[in-house]
C-alpha cells in the first residue's frame, strides 16, 4: 500500500464520524455504542390543554386617621366587591369574604413616628372557581369597582389578575408519556433500519418531567394564562440485534 493511500485512511474515518454524528443529532439519537450494540435516543410530545380551575383574589386598602373610619371604609368596599362578583354571575360556593386588617402604625414597635396617615387597613375577597373563562371574562370588567373609589391592591396583594390551574394534570400525563414512548421508538427504528440492525427491547427508560408551559411555549409565569403547552422530552435506550 503507497503511503498515499495510507493516509487517506485517517482522513476517510474522520469524515464518516462526522457525518454520522450529524446524522444523529438530526435524528434525535443521543448515542450509539457498538461493545454492547444499543441506541439511545429522546422522544418528545407537546400537548395544548386547557386550564381547569381559577382562583382570583381581589385586595383593596384604605388609610386614615381614625380607626373606626377605615374599618367602616374597608366594610363597604368589601361589599361592593361581593356585589360586583354576584353581578358576573359567582356563587356563595365560589366566593370566599376574608377578615379585615387594619394596623396602627404607630403600635409598631420599630415603627416611626411621623406617619401621614396612622391606620393602614386592607381586605380580600377571593373566587375560586372550576368556571375558568367566567374568571377571566369578570377580570377584564373591574373598572366600575375602580370609578366607586376602591383602591384595588398592587400585584404582590392580590391584582395581579386570576391564577389559573390544571387540576386534571394526572389525567393528560398518561396520554403524554405514551406519544413521547412511540416518538422514540420511531427513531429508534429508523436508525435501526439505517444501520442495517434490528431494534431489540427496551433496555433502559427515563420519562424525564412534564413542564407545563403557558400557551405560547414561555414558561415566565404559567399561572396567567388559561392556554397551557405540555412538554416533555423522555430517554430510552434499546438493543440492536
Amino acid at each position: 500500500m503507497s503511503d498515499t493511500r495510507i493516509g487517506l485512511l485517517p482522513t476517510l474515518l474522520l469524515s464518516g464520524a462526522i457525518a454520522f454524528a450529524g446524522w444523529s443529532v438530526g435524528k434525535g439519537v443521543e448515542a450509539f455504542r457498538t461493545a454492547d450494540r444499543s441506541v439511545t435516543v429522546k422522544g418528545l410530545a407537546e400537548q395544548d390543554v386547557k386550564s381547569d380551575f381559577a382562583v382570583w383574589t381581589l385586595g383593596f386598602r384604605r388609610a386614615g386617621n381614625e380607626f373606626g373610619e377605615v374599618q367602616r371604609a374597608l366594610t363597604a368596599d368589601r361589599e361592593k366587591v361581593v356585589a360586583f362578583l354576584r353581578e358576573q354571575g359567582f356563587g356563595d360556593a365560589e366566593i370566599e369574604v376574608r377578615p379585615l386588617q387594619v394596623q396602627d402604625l404607630l403600635a409598631r414597635e420599630w415603627g416611626a413616628n411621623n406617619v401621614a396617615l396612622r391606620f393602614n387597613g386592607q381586605g380580600q375577597v377571593t373566587v375560586k372557581s372550576a368556571r375558568v373563562d367566567s374568571v377571566a371574562e369578570a377580570a377584564n370588567k373591574v373598572d366600575p369597582l375602580i370609578q366607586a373609589g376602591i383602591q384595588l391592591a398592587g400585584d404582590n396583594e392580590g391584582m395581579g389578575g386570576p391564577r389559573f390551574q390544571l387540576r386534571g394534570f394526572n389525567d393528560v400525563k398518561p396520554k403524554l408519556l405514551q406519544e413521547a414512548t412511540l416518538s422514540a421508538r420511531e427513531q429508534a427504528q429508523k436508525f435501526a433500519a439505517d444501520a442495517g440492525a434490528t431494534l431489540g427491547p427496551l433496555k433502559n427508560a427515563n420519562q424525564g418531567v412534564i413542564r407545563v408551559l403557558d400557551d405560547d411555549g414561555s414558561d415566565m409565569d404559567t399561572s396567567r394564562t388559561v392556554g397551557k403547552r405540555l412538554r416533555v422530552v423522555s430517554t430510552f435506550e434499546f438493543a440492536l440485534k
